[in-house]
């Protein structure tokens, strides 16, 4: 016992980087003018937002890009946006967190509910299956914990049954399939720049698309008012011609204060991105050296971005695995378990969402029953992963034998 609690992990896992010194100073400017919301603007002045807005839209390489509160409300106002209604069945995946099928049910939709894979990927059989089963239009598709599936195919699927494909991008900021981002593929995407995502504002996300129709409609859902353009990655006036008299203003807009402190964090996003991946790199290697843990694979085609890391321990039972709880904990090291009974901290499965309608999910429940996951925090260093890595083995082989 003197030896494993000598072997302790005493770094926090909820630990941010510290926001660039640009963040603070454009953040002071903008508490000192006192123009916080977006719109307050002196002539001439482009404003915070609307510089974000085009940057962000520019790096995304998307052609239109709206600036949120929150990831949760880019993802309601997309399926407005893109027309879904109350009533309609909206597929998404199983594994994913509580804010999906959150935002289905806020915009009035039933969540129809898609198995995935042993490596947390949609299950593109049971897609199809479902899609004939609901006759949904809607996918609401989580990019959960960073994992893209087969894009090409998806699309393909997707396409052919008419299905309109809006992607969940608040873990794959940077992720690419085939060189391609995440977000690029689908009608449109929504990104989330809440505390544990790739850029940090607290709460806030963004929208994109390719479409102007569904910009313009997005834009005035934000709560543009008739101010809209003054956006900086909107379409043109005429797309507005009708849409403005269409949509609901439901006042999601992003303020200047956050927008200002995400324009330096997207000038480092890359660079951080190859950090991120490096402690991924670490961490994976570490846990595949044990036999009792099986990684994640990620395949060929996918650009990954390693800002969290999963692994399960199969045939272990529901006992064993709150145990390997205690003891990664007991060895300051926190996980979390995708597989308990009861919903935890950010950590839930479908079975705690019993707003929904009642699925059968069988291989879904069977991957989630010995599913861990760890955030890996920009702090910590290579060295830092290795000793998690070795912790985390200690904790499952303490359980198992």
């Amino acid at each position: 016992m003197e030896d494993i609690v000598a072997r302790k992990f005493t770094r926090v896992f909820t630990q941010q980087a510290p926001l660039p010194a640009e963040s603070m100073q454009a953040a002071m400017s903008v508490l000192e003018s006192g123009r916080l919301h977006r719109y307050n603007l002196v002539p001439g002045e482009t404003g915070e937002v609307a510089a974000l807005e085009a940057e962000f839209r520019d790096w995304q390489g998307s052609s239109y890009c709206l600036a949120l509160t929150s990831g949760g409300q880019a993802l309601q106002i997309a399926m407005r946006a893109c027309g879904a209604a109350p009533g309609d069945v909206v597929l998404t995946n199983a594994f994913t967190l509580a804010p999906v099928p959150g935002a289905i049910a806020a915009v009035g939709g039933r969540a129809a509910l898609v198995e995935i894979t042993e490596d947390l990927r949609l299950d593109l059989g049971d897609l199809e299956q479902k899609i004939a089963d609901t006759g949904a239009r809607v996918l609401l598709l989580s990019h959960m914990r960073g994992h893209l599936c087969d894009m090409e195919a998806l699309m393909r699927i997707c396409d052919s049954a008419g299905v309109t494909v809006i992607e969940d991008c608040a873990h794959t900021m940077g992720v690419r399939w085939n060189g391609r981002r995440s977000g690029n593929f689908g009608k449109v995407a929504c990104f989330s720049t809440q505390t544990y995502k790739h850029m940090n504002s607290g709460e806030g996300g963004f929208l994109t698309t390719d479409d102007a129709e569904i910009a313009a409609r997005a834009t005035i859902l934000s709560g543009s008012y008739m101010l809209y353009e003054r956006h900086g990655a909107g379409p043109a006036p005429e797309a507005f011609a009708e849409t403005r008299y269409q949509m609901p203003n439901c006042s999601a807009r992003m303020d200047s204060l956050r927008a200002a402190i995400l324009r330096p964090q997207l000038v480092r996003l890359e660079e951080n991105i190859s950090a991120w991946n490096a402690l991924y790199a670490v961490t994976d290697r570490g846990l595949a050296a044990s036999n009792r843990i099986r990684t994640i694979a990620r395949p060929a085609s996918e650009t990954p971005v390693g800002s969290s890391i999963q692994f399960r321990l199969p045939g272990f039972s529901a006992a064993q695995c709150e145990a390997v709880l205690a003891a990664a904990d007991a060895r300051g090291v926190e996980l979390k378990w995708f597989g308990a009974a009861e919903p935890r901290g950010f950590t839930s499965n479908h079975q705690s969402w019993r707003y929904l309608d009642t699925h059968s999910l069988p291989r879904t429940d069977r991957v989630l029953s010995t599913l861990f996951d760890m955030r890996l925090p920009l702090p910590f260093t290579e060295q830092d992963c290795a000793f998690v890595a070795e912790l985390i083995c200690e904790a499952v082989d303490e359980v198992a034998s």
